[in-house]
């Protein structure tokens, strides 16, 4: 196998994303960081190369063990990164969302304020 190998290709391989198609839009997008800087598609990635890669709205931080172009199985796969993602705050501390019934409207002056206020941007 090569040194190097594509960044959108490895992450295809080792099924962070579906399609390679998508892998692409998702580094032109700057969903995709290597060792700390946006990266771009046909970005040469080696072992040792950390990915922050932004994957339904959490990133998830990968280590390059081993750079592998083709798709191969999941177990496979599995072997050629080490993934460093912490694990998600239990859902006891997640923040409060603001939930207006069906066919309230629009929220008053009041509302949006007290909404604002639970969001933290007062």
């Amino acid at each position: 196998m090569s040194d190097s190998v594509r960044v959108d290709a490895w992450l295809w391989a080792i099924r962070v994303y579906k399609t390679r198609s998508a892998a692409t839009t998702a580094c032109r997008a700057g969903h995709v960081r290597v060792n700390g800087s946006h990266a771009k598609a046909a970005q040469a990635i080696r072992p040792g190369d950390e990915l922050r890669v932004r994957v339904n709205g959490f990133d998830r931080i990968l280590v390059v063990r081993q750079p592998i172009a083709k798709r191969v199985g999941a177990a496979v796969a599995a072997t050629a990164f080490d993934d460093r993602t912490p694990p998600p705050p239990p859902r006891e501390f997640a923040g409060v969302v603001a939930v207006r019934d069906r066919g309230a409207g629009r929220p008053t002056k009041r509302e949006r304020r007290d909404i604002d206020r639970l969001r933290g941007r007062e």
